[in-house]
């Protein structure tokens, strides 16, 4: 609940507790999908494999994985950082996982995987997106743009 004190300044522990919450999970599950990506980690093929499939924008992809999950992690730059995990993770629905239809394939019947985690992921990233990092967060010192949050 948010409460004003006797200053009259609102409270917003709740919402700033909601929002780390929110960065730190999306910034942990998408770290390693990202070193999937870029270094073969957790049983992924690497950067040259998913070149070959992606193409140049797999370098772009990969590292955007990587780093801005770190970023959401620390909270720096989040509002960027979650942003452009939105575009990949909209990449990769509509590149990779739109015609494999919703659901993840949980018991390995069909071929690749739906789009769900996609859209999980996306909507903890707009919370972020839209209302920044929180209290909770590293940020860049010296800095009051709430675009670099």
């Amino acid at each position: 609940m948010i409460t004003s004190g006797p200053s009259g300044v609102r409270d917003r522990t709740e919402v700033d507790l909601a929002l780390l919450i929110a960065r730190v999970v999306a910034g942990l599950v998408m770290f390693p999908h990202g070193t999937q990506h870029l270094f073969g980690w957790f049983g992924g093929t690497g950067l040259s494999s998913f070149v070959q499939y992606l193409g140049p924008v797999a370098y772009l992809v990969s590292i955007g994985e990587v780093f801005g999950s770190l970023a959401l992690v620390l909270g720096v730059m989040s509002r960027f950082s979650a942003a452009s995990l939105i575009v990949i993770m909209l990449g990769a629905i509509f590149i990779g996982h739109v015609h494999h239809g919703f659901f993840m394939n949980w018991y390995g019947t069909k071929q690749g995987e739906g789009f769900e985690y996609h859209l999980l992921m996306i909507a903890l990233l707009l919370v972020v997106s839209i209302a920044g990092p929180g209290r909770f967060s590293v940020g860049l010192p010296g800095t009051h743009s709430r675009y670099l949050e």
